[in-house]
């Protein structure tokens, strides 16, 4: 007990103010944080999270995106990134929310359930002592006894759970709404728990794949792997697949001229080694499903050919390059090349990509459409030491000009072109050019329960949207008279005047039954 901290109005005396002990607090922040207003500030705040990974690219979509965005922004995204804006769906703060919204529907949800429960199976309500101060209530009298009152009332009440209490029967339907409301929330903390499942037990990777390459599914052929915590990198699905060829189709007119309108790639894929090969075209919408991963088509873009020799002749680099794209609108790309096994010093260039040369109104030289109508390519040599042998990790798509010389810059090359390198250094043939592929494979084993998880919780909110909670009364006795007065009471638990109508309907068809049952057993009737 806390000492005297206050005086009582009556006396003026000081009255004991209790502190409240560690346990007390925690059964405080329990009742708050299992309480229906926090889970819904809750579910409010991961809604409002979940916003930023929508509007911002996201590392584990795409990190090209992310390193476009960047570089079109490079005031605003290292504060983005510190506040975990580009990894919002595995950022600290949104896992908080996860948490806590889980833990919060827990407590919640299972001591309601227990209670609809026990309602379900409790008698109905007793019934009122005076039934004409319920929103609905009829009267009217009848010479059937009141056991034949009574008895009618229950036959014409058979969709209702129904109990005779005393001189009267109460009735009450449409446990489904409260039902549905139970299910609603208990699919809602499947589909959370389903979701944790799939980010512990599954994992995604993004690769990129030149048209007519291959991939297996092993992580060192991943461009970027994101793994579960219980994933073991080495028992991967040995799935493979080759990229056979690839096809994008672009709008040619009008205000969207330069949108891509498709993109389809056809695979050639086994589930296993050994296994039977089988086909599958590769569509935006249209993933590859094979030993339980999915495989989606993310974007596309160029690979150019470079075919580049030495000083003797000597072919030292024939392979194609992939380039990323400034932007989808023209698809003009960057890329480097790097040939260290010249048997001198090394040589490395920077080129851009134009799928459609075509001269700006400044006499410069522009893509002005993202297919390859006219593909050509400008590259600016460099010479020395490319800094492979650093132990730095160095990025395929920059090239280190710290240590090397510049050695001039090319002619436009089209396909078949050859720059001859100053110095006698080597050739540099640009051969012609390849599309690939970015995708993503995402396995997730809790897709399934996910996504019953989320049918259960339409149904759920369906029940409670459309069934109507009612409780019926009626009560028979013996008038002054020797007739059986008989009042009829219905109140709903939802809005609507349709129950009105309905109640009515009910005391009618009643009234309408107790006219045909005798009086007694002399035969005559009402």
């Amino acid at each position: 007990m806390a000492p005297p901290t206050t005086d009582t109005p009556a006396t003026g005396g000081p009255v004991a103010v209790p502190r409240l002990s560690p346990l007390g607090w925690a059964r405080w922040a329990w009742r708050i944080l299992t309480s229906m207003r926090t889970a819904l500030i809750l579910l409010f705040l991961l809604a409002v999270g979940a916003i930023p990974g929508s509007v911002l690219p996201q590392r584990g979509v795409s990190v090209d995106q992310v390193r476009d965005y960047a570089i079109e922004n490079p005031d605003l995204a290292p504060w983005l990134d510190r506040l975990y804006l580009f990894d919002v769906y595995s950022s600290p703060w949104y896992a908080a929310i996860y948490l806590l919204l889980f833990v919060s529907l827990t407590g919640c949800v299972l001591p309601r359930a227990a209670a609809h429960y026990r309602a379900m199976r409790a008698r109905p309500p007793r019934t009122p002592r005076n039934l004409g101060r319920l929103p609905y209530s009829a009267r009217f009298t009848t010479a059937a006894p009141p056991g034949t009152v009574l008895a009618e009332a229950r036959s014409l009440l058979s969709g209702y759970r129904a109990d005779t209490d005393g001189d009267s029967v109460a009735a009450e339907k449409g446990y489904l709404r409260e039902t549905g409301n139970v299910v609603f929330h208990l699919a809602l903390l499947a589909l959370l728990a389903a979701l944790a499942a799939g980010s512990f037990l599954g994992y995604r990777g993004n690769m990129l794949v030149i048209e007519g390459d291959a991939f297996a599914n092993t992580v060192p052929l991943y461009d970027a792997f994101y793994p579960g915590t219980a994933v073991d990198a080495d028992d991967l699905q040995p799935f493979s697949f080759t990229v056979d060829d690839f096809r994008a189709t672009f709008i040619e007119e009008g205000g969207l001229s330069g949108q891509a309108a498709s993109y389809a790639a056809d695979l050639t894929y086994t589930a296993a080694p050994g296994e039977p090969e089988r086909t599958h075209e590769l569509e935006v919408n249209h993933p590859l499903s094979v030993d339980g991963v999915q495989v989606y088509l993310l974007g596309h873009g160029y690979a150019p050919h470079f075919k580049v020799t030495d000083a003797d002749g000597d072919v030292v680099f024939d392979q194609p390059v992939p380039f990323l794209y400034r932007e989808t609108a023209t698809f003009t790309s960057d890329g480097v090349i790097k040939v260290p096994d010249t048997g001198g010093e090394q040589l490395g260039f920077t080129a851009v990509f134009l799928p459609s040369a075509a001269e700006a109104a400044d006499g410069s030289l522009i893509s002005d459409f993202p297919d390859a109508r006219d593909p050509v390519v400008t590259l600016t040599g460099y010479k020395g030491d490319l800094g492979l042998d650093s132990g730095r990790s160095q990025s395929v798509y920059q090239l280190a000009t710290g240590d090397m010389t510049e050695i001039g810059d090319s002619p436009e090359l089209r396909p078949g072109d050859t720059w001859e390198l100053p110095d006698g250094s080597g050739t540099v043939e640009f051969t012609g050019y390849s599309d690939y592929i970015s995708m993503q494979a995402n396995s997730n084993p809790a897709r399934v329960p996910a996504l019953v998880a989320a049918s259960a919780a339409v149904v759920g909110l369906v029940l409670t949207l459309f069934v109507r909670p009612r409780r019926v009364w009626v009560r028979a006795r013996a008038g002054a008279d020797g007739r059986t007065v008989v009042e009829v009471a219905g109140l709903s638990k939802s809005e609507g005047a349709g129950a009105t109508s309905a109640f009515h309907s009910l005391s009618l068809a009643l009234r309408d039954r107790l006219r045909e049952r005798p009086a007694a057993d002399d035969g005559t009737k009402e």
